[in-house]
C-alpha cells in the first residue's frame, strides 16, 4: 500500500512547505528631512581685498624707497647727501635707546606691523554672514543690514508689536519691541519664536543667539 503524496505531515513535524523568516532585518527607509540637511554645507566669510591698507602701505614705502633712491643717485653723481639724511642719521646715531623719540617710534612700528599681521591673517568683511549652500565650493554671504530687516519684517508680524529694533552681530540677534497691547510675556514668547523660525530660514552658517527685550508702550 502507497502512501498518498498529498497527505500532511503531522502537525509536530517541520512542515517543507513552510515559509522561513529571514535572519537579516531590512534598514530603515532614509529620512527625508536628515537628507536634506546632509546636502546643506557650511561656508566661510570671503576674504577681504585690504584695498586700502594695501594702497596706504605700498604708498608709504614708494614715498621712502624714491626719496632714498634719489638722494643716493645725488651722491652717487658727486653732490652732497640731502638735509633730511644727514639730520636722520645724526638723530640715530646720537640718541640714546631709551630715549622717548625713540621708543615713540618703536612702539608705532610694532603697532602698524602688529596692524598688518592682523590683516594678513583675518578674513575681514565682519558685517557680511556666511550662509549654509547645497553645493561644496559654494560661498555666499548675507549683509547684516539685510538680515536685520528681514528679522524686523518677521517681528512686525506678531500681534501686539508696534516697533522692533533689530540688531545682527556674528554670534547674537538683539530684539527690542514696543507692545502696546496683550499680555508682555506672551508678546516676547510669540515673538521669540518668530524669530527662531525666520532665523532658520535663513540658513546662516553659524545661527546666531537671539535675545528678545520687550517693554509696554505707552505714549
Amino acid at each position: 500500500m502507497t502512501s498518498d503524496p498529498h497527505t500532511s505531515a503531522p502537525s509536530g513535524a517541520p512542515s517543507a512547505l513552510r515559509a522561513t523568516a529571514p535572519l537579516t532585518k531590512t534598514p530603515p527607509p532614509p529620512d527625508p528631512v536628515a537628507g536634506e540637511h546632509d546636502r546643506w554645507h557650511r561656508t566661510h566669510r570671503p576674504w577681504s581685498a585690504r584695498r586700502l591698507p594695501a594702497a596706504l602701505v605700498a604708498a608709504v614705502i614708494l614715498v621712502a624707497a624714491g626719496a632714498a633712491l634719489v638722494d643716493v643717485v645725488a651722491v652717487r653723481a658727486g653732490r652732497p647727501a640731502a638735509a633730511w639724511r644727514r639730520h636722520l642719521t645724526g638723530e640715530l646715531g646720537t640718541r640714546p635707546v631709551d630715549d622717548v623719540w625713540m621708543l615713540t617710534g618703536a612702539a608705532v612700528a610694532t603697532a602698524v606691523g602688529l596692524w598688518l599681521i592682523v590683516l594678513a591673517l583675518t578674513p575681514g568683511l565682519r558685517h557680511q554672514l556666511p550662509l549654509r549652500t547645497p553645493t561644496p565650493g559654494v560661498r555666499a554671504c548675507l549683509d547684516r543690514d539685510g538680515a536685520a530687516d528681514l528679522l524686523r519684517d518677521a517681528a512686525m508680524q506678531v500681534p501686539g508689536v508696534s516697533t522692533a529694533r533689530i540688531r545682527v552681530r556674528r554670534h547674537r540677534v538683539k530684539a527690542r519691541a514696543d507692545v502696546r497691547f496683550r499680555d508682555l510675556q506672551q508678546v516676547k514668547d510669540d515673538l521669540t519664536a518668530v524669530l527662531h523660525e525666520e532665523r532658520d530660514r535663513l540658513a546662516l552658517a553659524r545661527p546666531p543667539r537671539i535675545v528678545v527685550r520687550v517693554r509696554r508702550r505707552t505714549d
